[in-house]
Parts: structure tokens; sequence; C-alpha cells
């Protein structure tokens, strides 16, 4: 006798009624996958233990795809990289290709910046659409090739049509982002994502730390050493080289990097799409099979299988988070925009006159902070608090932020020593404060880090939308869609906050408006309607919290 039929016989000698000729054999013989499964199948309590086993199935944690998951933090931060790297001396390249007036520098870095964010806007749903018909793999390499193509490019530019020409570019093959987080969202579950999600936020802070250190860093090498001068005959013409392109050589380090990237998703990323996956097996495990798009969610057939834009926005949730991350993003571009250009102007005029170099060191420093609240807090927030209350109480910080910054510029200005010129005796090319007090020096740079830190933690509502996206989304097959109109919204925000941000700064600077500070009021109020809007979404989204 087999077990499964002794475990049969002991149960009916255990006093389960007798059995005659209509009773069907091995009613009662259960061969069970693990000891958990096995139900009573006499018992009128049936029902109460089925929902105990799936409420303990749930429990279990799903193994993350840890190799897929490494490799898709390493492509996904090639794109922070190649944008933020600019950002440390779009002002000086500015001024560089012939624009003197101080208050038009602002204008004209907007735009650039913008002109990124515009591309984006045009393609990236269009790009997503891509995805779920040709797959998600393909349509990431092109991206990130043709993003490393234009940021090598973007140094070599002599005009600034040319700079937002390469930037537009840049866009374009940029937009392929939201593909990138709609693979995260099919590679994991409601019971690894805090996991698995803080790990890849953080590529996004560290993208952030390598990305202005570059530019910071290698831009204008020429003149930082210019003391170099028994130098072989090609070293010579490579000076002169870089004299003509002092802003080459951050894109080319750059676009390198972006080349790894390349590599990586082409050798090492599997397909993610359910209708293009590769059957092949791990340990006895389909890849993913534990994803949302297979187990989580079921195909609702009272919406189209190709969705349109208006069909997403008719769903609550998806209208919120859409609008909600237009404000988000506003508040995360606009700040970066601010803080580069507060850091850079003169003291007198509103700012805090930092050279570039210092500027760099400050946004890795940002985004140093960011990478540490993702890995070592956004996963207990995650485990303890529902995502959207994460997003919302994420979304009351960004007013704060705003509000600190004029006030390290009230600092600079009653605590500066001014020279025997008259000047306020700051030295760009050292990077040092002149000649403000040691007590001034000290204050204004805990008020740098405490602005810094507080614009961290308003960008951990970052993963956490991600994770509402993919929680709330209404059928797998709109993931992707899904993804790319809350990108979408976001990207709209992008073209109009950087443009807007600097206008705002500059026109502030040039009536003194507010002292000069009428940007930080501002932009406080806008991010005060964003926390307002964010308030819809606690009440529709459906519960983050595995049971």
């Amino acid at each position: 006798m087999n077990s499964a039929a002794a475990r049969g016989l002991a149960s009916i000698e255990g006093g389960s009624p007798p059995a005659t000729e209509r009773t069907p054999l091995l009613q009662q013989c259960v061969v069970p996958s693990s000891p958990e499964s096995v139900l009573d199948l006499s018992s009128p309590n049936l029902e109460a233990q089925k929902n105990l086993l799936d409420l303990k199935s749930r429990r279990e944690t799903s193994p993350l795809p840890q190799a897929q998951l490494i490799t898709l933090c390493l492509v996904r931060i090639v794109v922070p990289i190649s944008f933020t790297q600019i950002f440390p001396y779009i002002n000086e390249f500015i001024e560089f290709l012939g624009v003197t007036d101080s208050s038009q520098i602002g204008f004209f870095s907007g735009f650039v910046e913008s002109s990124f964010a515009i591309s984006q806007l045009l393609f990236i749903y269009h790009w997503a659409r891509l995805s779920d018909r040709f797959g998600r793999r393909p349509i990431i390499i092109i991206g990130t090739l043709g993003v490393a193509v234009m940021t090598m490019v973007f140094g070599l530019a002599n005009s600034i049509p040319e700079l937002i020409v390469y930037r537009c570019l840049a866009g374009f093959f940029g937009a392929t982002a939201s593909v990138i987080h709609t693979v995260l969202g099919e590679i994991t579950d409601s019971t690894n994502q805090a996991a698995a999600f803080p790990l890849y936020g953080i590529t996004g802070p560290v993208g952030s730390i390598i990305g202005p250190l570059i530019g910071g860093s290698l831009s204008n090498p020429a003149q930082k050493f210019s003391q170099i001068t028994d130098t072989p005959k090609l070293l010579t013409r490579l000076v002169l080289f870089l004299q003509r392109h002092p802003y080459f050589l951050p894109g080319l380090v750059s676009g390198i990097i972006s080349l790894l990237g390349v590599a990586l998703a082409y050798f090492c990323l599997d397909e993610s799409l359910p209708s293009r996956r590769r059957p092949i097996t791990q340990n006895g495990v389909e890849p993913h099979a534990n994803s949302t798009s297979e187990s989580e969610l079921g195909d609702d057939p009272s919406f189209p299988k190709l969705p349109s834009a208006r069909t997403l926005l008719s769903i609550p949730i998806i209208r919120a988070l859409s609008l909600s991350g237009f404000a988000l993003e506003m508040n995360g571009t606009s700040f970066v925009v601010l803080f580069v250009l507060f850091c850079y102007t003169p003291i007198e005029q509103g700012g805090l006159a930092f050279p570039p170099s210092v500027i760099g060191y400050a946004l890795a420093f940002t985004g140093l902070i960011a990478g540490l609240t993702q890995l070592f807090l956004m996963p207990i927030f995650l485990r303890r608090f529902e995502a959207a209350k994460i997003y919302s109480v994420c979304m009351a910080v960004w007013p704060l932020v705003f509000l600190v910054l004029p006030c390290l510029n009230i600092i600079a200005r009653y605590g500066s020593h001014y020279g025997l010129d008259g000047a306020d005796g700051l030295d760009r090319v050292s990077g040092e404060l002149g000649q403000l007090g040691n007590h001034t020096k000290a204050i204004s740079w805990v008020g740098v880090f405490v602005a810094l830190t507080l614009s961290r933690v308003g960008g951990i509502a970052y993963p956490a939308s991600m994770i509402l996206i993919k929680n709330n989304v209404p059928c797998p097959s709109y993931l992707g869609s899904t993804n790319g109109l809350v990108q979408w919204f976001m990207c709209l925000s992008r073209c109009v906050s950087a443009a807007f941000a600097s206008s705002a700064f500059a026109v502030s600077a040039k009536y003194n408006i507010l002292g000069g500070h009428f940007w930080a009021v501002l932009h406080a109020l806008i991010a005060v309607g964003g926390w307002w809007l964010a308030r819809d979404i606690s009440l529709s989204s459906k519960s983050t919290l595995s049971s």
C-alpha cells in the first residue's frame, strides 16, 4: 500500500463516515505538495481550510530574481548619469558660447535642460506602447545606445541651438526609461517588492552622485591642468582640442558608461513581456513566475486589450497618480535647477556664489543621502506603512525644501566680511567661501545639508509612486501603457518646470521681488498644491502591504 492510500485509510479509521458503493475511490486520499496543503475533504469547514492555506501562501515571500534585478539596476543607472552630468557646468558652458548677461544665463540653461524633457514628453508613451508589442529588451537596448551617442556629442556643440538639438535627441532615446520601470514590475510581486524597489530606486541617487562628480571634475580640463607643461606632442594636440571643446570630456566619460549599459542589456537582460518570455526554468520554476502580471492580477474583460490614454485616465487611481506625478516631478526638477542657480549666483544677487566643482560635490552629496535613504529606510517603511501614506507624507515635505534655501542667502549676506575692493571675497576657482566667518560658514553648510536632506526625503515619493502604479494597474496588459502614461505626465512637468523655475529665479533677481527670493515662495505654494493632489490617492489605492 502506498503512502497516500495509507493516509486515506488512516483518515477513514480515524472517524470518517464509512465508505459505501457510491463513495468515490480515494475521496479522502490527498497527495500533498507540502504538509500545509493537506485538506480534510470530509470536514464541513473545507472553505475555511482553503482560506487559511491561501493566507499562508500569500505570506511566503517570493524569491527575488537577483541576476535580473542587478542587471536592471546597472542598466538603469546610465540615464541619471547622463542627465545630471551637465548640471555643474551648464551655466559656464552657455557663458562660454557667448551669453554674458547673468540674468540670461538662467533662461538659456532652463531651455537646454527642458529640451530633454520635451522630447521625452513627445515619445515616452509611444516607446511604452512599442514595448508592449515588440518586447521590453530591444526597446531598452535602442534607448540606452541613443543616450550614449547623444551624451558624447553634447560637448562638441558650438552654439546654443546645437545644445538644444543634442539634448532633444538624448531625450528622445531617454524616453525608454518607463520601459525599465515596467520590467521591474513584471519580475516582482507584492511579497518581495519591499526589497526590490528600494534596490532599484537607489540607482537614481547613485547616478545623481556619479553624474555631477563627472561633470564638475572633468569640465574644462585644459584650464584645470594647465600647470602641466612638459607634455608629448600627441597630448598637446589633445589639450588644444579640449581648449576648443572644454565640456566634451564629461560627456565622453558618461557616454562610455552608457555603452557599458548597452552591453549589459544585450548579454544579460532577459525579456520580461509575458507574451515573449522564453520558457526557461530555474530550479523547476519559470522565471518571474511570481510576477504581478501572472499571479496577482487577471485580465479584466471590461477593459479593451490595447488601452488609450483616455481609457486609462478614466480610472480614478490612475488619474490621481498621473496628476500627482506631474506635481512631484515639478518639485524634484525645480529644486535641482533652482539649487544650481542659487549656488552659482553671487551673494548680493540672492545666491551663495559656489564654483561648479563645489556645486557638483553638493549634488553628489544629495545622491549619497538619497541612496542611504532608499537602502536602509525605504524597506522598513514599505513593510510597515502603506505606500499611499508614504507618498502623501513625502509630498508634504517639499514646501519646506524650497523655503530653507533663501534663509541661507540671508545668513551669507549678513555674515560675510567684504574685502578691500568691496567685493564679496568669494573665489569661484578654489571654491572657498572667502571672507565669510567660520561661524557663518558652519551655519551655511548646516543649512545646505538640511535642504538637501529634506529634498531626498521628499524624493522617496518616486519609488512609492512606482509601487502604487504596479499595485493599482487594472490588468497585467496595462502595466506598460500605465507606466508610460504616468511618465508622460512627469515629462510634461519637466518640460515646463525647468524653464519655469529658472525664469522665476531670473525675474526675482532682476526686480528684487521679496529680496530676490520670490521664486522660493512661489515654488513652496506649488508644492502645497501637489501635496493636496496626493491626498486623493490614499482614498482609492489598493493595499501594498503583503498579508
